[in-house]
């Protein structure tokens, strides 16, 4: 078994908030991230896809073919976005790191086709950063 993986980077904005909280209670769990405005981060994804090389490429998947879904399916929708209010597959979930990694482990599972997909790693910050290992609805 081989794992590939493809790293991409994107800038998008969010912020925490429970609507079926008070501000109050919003800010004593969210603290900052609660700030109704938002902030905002270069997000740095990687995305592994396990396989056996075709023994004719030599490749899991064509690497192009793994360029092209990844910025269809992560750079038009998310990258310099506000999450909570541009990215539909987001609405109703709060946009935290996990969430964020589960909904595109979600947009991109279905769309590779050769090998599969085998963990999606998103790094909020640099010292920060969640693994997806399927979908985390």
């Amino acid at each position: 078994m081989i794992y590939l993986t493809r790293k991409i980077e994107f800038s998008a904005a969010h912020y925490y908030h429970n609507p079926a909280w008070s501000p109050e209670e919003n800010a004593r769990v969210f603290g900052k991230c609660a700030n109704l405005k938002g902030h905002g981060h270069n997000y740095v994804l990687e995305v592994t896809v396990a396989g056996t090389p075709d023994p004719v490429t030599g490749m899991v998947l064509d690497l192009k073919e793994l360029k092209e879904i990844l910025e269809r399916e992560i750079m038009q929708r998310m990258d310099h976005r506000h999450l909570n209010h541009e990215v539909p597959e987001l609405a109703g979930k709060i946009p935290t790191t996990e969430n964020v990694a589960a909904t595109i482990w979600n947009l991109l599972q279905p769309k590779i086709t050769k090998g599969k997909l085998h963990r999606v790693r998103l790094y909020e910050n640099p010292d920060l950063f969640v693994d997806c290992f399927g979908d985390g609805r």
